[in-house]
């Protein structure tokens, strides 16, 4: 389980998550993921719609990356990872 708290302007260092996950959205900030080489993965001003304050959503495994918070309110998700051998 994980608790991802990014303030606006900060960047979660670079990470994998080798399972997949179920998440729920404590708060909203638009963000950028980029991968080991800097190259952006998604920039979620594209999303629409984008994700309710208090919704649940599934998200596969991800290869290295980083997150950076773009916008201008904190972001936070709780993650569960469906860990299995």
């Amino acid at each position: 389980m994980l608790d991802t708290f990014v303030r606006p302007g900060k960047t979660v260092p670079l990470h994998t998550h080798q399972w997949p996950s179920t998440n729920y959205l404590l708060s909203w900030s638009d963000f950028i993921r980029r991968d080991s080489d800097r190259a952006v993965l998604l920039d979620s001003r594209s999303l629409s719609p984008k994700p309710a304050t208090g919704s649940a959503f599934w998200g596969p495994p991800l290869a290295p990356h980083t997150l950076e918070n773009i916008g201008e309110s904190d972001l936070h998700v709780i993650t569960v990872e469906l860990k299995y051998t």
